[in-house]
């Protein structure tokens, strides 16, 4: 073994100075811990026709080894240099290696199993791996466990060739218990049962990336149902059985018309040969996309009854997106993690587009702003914020490109780009490209070549700032008025990095007038300075709304007398989606302190007593939930309570939707803190009072006891322990303990968990985990838990290591969400500045989640605090 390591590393000096063709390693790093582009790049011009066979055997016991065989066949090309299969396992997890049948030496180096060049041939290849299963994107539970394996986490469980522009066919062989159900990406091909337990062959006919990779096992119920020709299968685990049957239809007929949507608009028939999908407690994401074998968390999709307008529309876009990954992603793979934005973003927008006709009441317009304006200035307006399209040397830090940009503002940019084109030639782009590409790999170079032929705009330069460069234009108007009629109008935009780059996009500017009709005047934003003559001569408005249709984007500033009106007046202004956007700039407003904390919350109790559009609704009981814990001080905090909890209180009375009504009473509980207040809420609880025309279900009474416990009642442990035994799922039950520390009134206790968490294996359950954190850093407990900022920052790095890819941002939010002081930005100022070898992009996820922070410090302070 030594001799092979000595080999290997003169193998990988002699290639990288010896002008190789990209068929050999190119570079020292080729064998670095992860998947570099090096390596990828080396094993994607010599491996061809991959195929993976697969045998678990998986016991019922949480603890004890997943064994497995691996027997992968493949062409190679190029017999010159070593091969390399990823596995993130120590030495003593690989048992044997054989090729073509015969015994062969190898070596375990930085996380991959490496084998000789004279083991191996050009043509057809085939090695045989026993291996020990890693269970670290297993998600093993006591009588379940699923597989997580986007971005790079497949090697490690398994050894395999782990990038996305080696797509394979796959069979899979699971032993499990024989009270155990199972689910693969590949459809079943065979079932054998034993005594004590049985096996499942699922076989992937067509070739995916190893992201994609899939299986769940478990004590799980099975539901079925046939909508038109297509059959569909759902694994669950709920067992409340009303809750089901009230849920199913919804969701198996949501899934057929997302189905049918995108065969009509791609013009290709769904690319896979099953559709199932499982419903896992908690899952850590709200769905991933294994063709055949979709996961979703279970409450996104269970919901209670009354479910809210959000909730319901929620739902119905996470089944939309997950569906259209199977054409986008699945279908068509990114050839390298730096553009899984283009599978995301094109799933979000073509969701947009699928739930429209399933809610034809529903201000869709509005919607789509809401579900992704917000989202994507919270990390814009940022000095974290990170483009687009992001750089990629290394799979390992795959991870860290998701975000807010990906999901939310990548399809405000692909809206733009629709609008360039047009729909139709837009719609005829994605089916060339769908087309060209099936099965295989393809970049945005690719996709922006097809559009390219259809336009005469320079769609690489425009794509160079939209999609290359991080941030927003900040774009203010300079209107001078004499004797009520405007004089000069100019939009100005600048780049608040002061780079001098341009963000060329038409706007729709408003003219509004409260007495009068909305005029509307368009520009091209294509420079520094636009002049607006037309504005000139015409009757000053009562407001300007630079991106008056919402589909603009930017810091789109207000001028002191709109916002003075706005600040006034918004509840007034007729149509919904202009409220929105309103609220919006007004929003950015507060928080480069030019309208004050207090203002807009006197803005939002106001706007919710006339608000008519549900949508719009939820953005203000969202805001107002914002503003009193995070930018009121302690003290206005106290004095307003009473006031906003009544207005509160008399919205959930006075709703006559259900929907509506359970938002709002899920905001009077978010914000009580008054001895009235509180005893209402505990009323509730108890079930001596209730609310007319509002059941409250398990889950509301679960929160109704952890919001109680957090407020410091005192029968809050009596209460926690009545909750407990009114959970009917042991799931549900599972995480409820988990958490309860984190509720304790004593400070040791909570102190404890949270130190319990600096092991890998307690922060498993991230959505327990993220929700624990959440009340360890309550506002209410602020002060207690101050200190633990600081250890949680220094843990950020392992997070990141051990955890999935939206956990180590949530464990940044969760952290700081319920702080506010200076001491607190403080703490993660100084960290900043001496965490020097912090990875950038962590220091940009942590800049992203401390932005609310150290904003709401600058607001007590008077400094500036970033």
């Amino acid at each position: 073994m030594r001799q092979l390591a000595l080999f290997l590393v003169f193998a990988i000096l002699t290639l990288s100075c010896s002008g190789e063709p990209p068929g050999d390693f190119a570079g020292t790093d080729a064998l670095d811990a992860g998947v570099t582009r090096t390596l990828a790049v080396a094993r994607a011009h010599s491996i061809t026709d991959v195929h993976y066979d697969y045998s678990l055997s998986i016991p019922a016991a949480r603890t004890a080894a997943i064994t497995g065989r691996l027997k992968a066949s493949f062409e190679l090309s190029n017999t010159s240099q070593p091969l390399v299969f990823d596995f993130a396992q120590p030495e003593d997890h690989v048992k044997s290696v054989a090729v073509a049948g015969e015994p062969t030496g190898f070596e375990v180096i930085n996380q991959h199993i490496v084998i000789p060049p004279s083991s191996l041939h050009e043509g057809a290849n085939v090695v045989e791996i026993e291996f020990i299963a890693g269970d670290g994107s297993l998600n093993r539970s006591d009588d379940y466990l699923y597989t997580l394996f986007v971005p790079d986490r497949a090697r490690v469980a398994l050894p395999i060739f782990d990038q996305p522009d080696l797509k394979a066919r796959n069979d899979l062989h699971l032993e499990v218990p024989i009270d155990w159900q199972a689910v693969a990406d590949g459809a079943l091909v065979e079932h054998k049962a034993n005594d004590d337990s049985h096996t499942f062959h699922f076989r992937q006919r067509d070739p995916i990336p190893t992201y994609l990779l899939a299986f769940a096992a478990g004590k799980f119920e099975v539901e079925t149902a046939q909508r038109g020709t297509r059959l569909y299968r759902m694994l669950h685990r709920e067992t409340d059985a009303a809750k089901v049957a009230r849920n199913l239809d919804a969701i198996f007929d949501l899934h057929h018309a997302a189905l049918q949507w995108l065969e009509d608009y791609t013009g290709i028939d769904y690319p896979f040969e099953k559709f199932d999908f499982a419903l896992i407690p908690d899952f850590q994401y709200g769905g991933m996309e294994h063709p055949g074998a979709i996961f979703y968390r279970d409450r996104s999709l269970f919901l209670d009854e009354p479910a809210k307008q959000s909730q319901l529309l929620g739902r119905a876009s996470l089944i939309a997106h997950e569906t259209a990954h199977m054409w986008f992603g699945n279908l068509v793979t990114m050839e390298w993690f730096n553009d899984v934005w283009m599978k995301e973003v094109m799933a979000n927008f073509m969701a947009a587009k699928i739930v429209n006709p399933t809610f034809p009441k529903v201000n869709h317009e509005l919607r789509f702003l809401l579900a992704h304006y917000p989202s994507a200035y919270r990390v814009d307006r940022t000095p974290g914020a990170n483009p687009i399209r992001q750089e990629l040397l290394n799979l390992n830090e795959a991870g860290s490109l998701y975000g807010a940009i990906i999901y939310q503002k990548a399809p405000i940019v692909m809206q733009h780009l629709e609008l360039l084109l047009g729909k139709d030639l837009f719609q005829q782009g994605i089916r060339e490209y769908l087309d060209a590409n099936r099965y295989g790999n393809a970049t945005w170079t690719d996709l922006i070549t097809v559009m390219d032929a259809k336009t005469k705009v320079n769609l690489e330069a425009w794509s160079e700032t939209w999609v290359n460069e991080a941030g927003r234009p900040t774009v203010k108007p300079r209107i001078e008025v004499k004797d009520g009629v405007i004089v000069a109008l100019n939009i100005e935009q600048s780049d608040p990095q002061d780079q001098g780059r341009l963000w060329t996009q038409p706007l729709q500017l408003l003219l509004g007038n409260s007495g009068s009709a909305d005029r509307w005047l368009s520009i091209d934003l294509d420079r520094e300075t636009v002049a607006v003559g037309e504005a000139v001569a015409q009757p000053a408005p009562d407001f300007l709304l630079l991106n008056g249709k919402g589909i603009g984007y930017g810091n789109f500033a207000l001028d002191p007398a709109s916002r003075d009106y706005l600040l006034q007046n918004l509840p007034t202004i007729p149509d919904a989606r202009t409220r929105a956007i309103a609220w919006l700039a007004l929003q950015d407003a507060m928080l480069s302190n030019q309208v004050t904390p207090s203002n807009m919350l006197d803005l939002a109790m106001r706007a919710l007593t006339t608000e008519s559009d549900e949508l719009n609704s939820q953005l203000l009981l969202d805001s107002t939930s914002d503003i009193f814990w995070r930018y009121l001080t302690e003290e206005q905090r106290i004095a307003r309570a009473p006031q906003v909890e009544g207005q509160l209180w008399s919205l959930v009375e006075s709703a006559t939707k259900a929907s509506l009504k359970s938002s709002l009473f899920s905001a009077y509980r978010n914000v009580a803190l008054s001895t009235d207040a509180l005893d209402r809420l505990h009323r509730l609880w108890q079930q001596t009072d209730t609310i007319p025309d509002l059941p409250l279900s398990e889950t509301d009474m679960t929160d109704l006891a952890q919001s109680l416990a957090l407020r410091g009642i005192a029968s809050a442990e009596d209460v926690l322990d009545q909750q407990f035994g009114r959970i009917t799922n042991a799931d549900r039950q599972a995480r409820f303990t988990f958490a309860r520390p984190a509720l304790s009134a004593d400070p040791l206790v909570r102190e404890r968990f949270f130190n319990s968490l600096k092991e890998a294996k307690e922060r498993e359950q991230e959505r327990w985990v993220l929700q624990a954190l959440r009340f360890l850093h309550h506002p209410l407990r602020a002060e207690s838990s101050r200190h633990l900022i600081l250890p949680s920052l220094k843990m950020l790095e392992e997070v990141q290591r051990t955890g999935d890819i939206f956990f180590p941002l949530g464990w940044l939010a969760a952290t700081l969400s319920g702080h506010s002081s200076v001491d607190a930005a403080r703490i993660v100022r100084d960290f900043l500045d001496q965490a020097t070898e912090l990875p950038p992009r962590l220091r940009g996820k942590l800049l992203q989640a401390a932005d609310p922070l150290l904003r709401a410090a600058e607001l007590r302070s008077g400094s500036v605090a970033r």
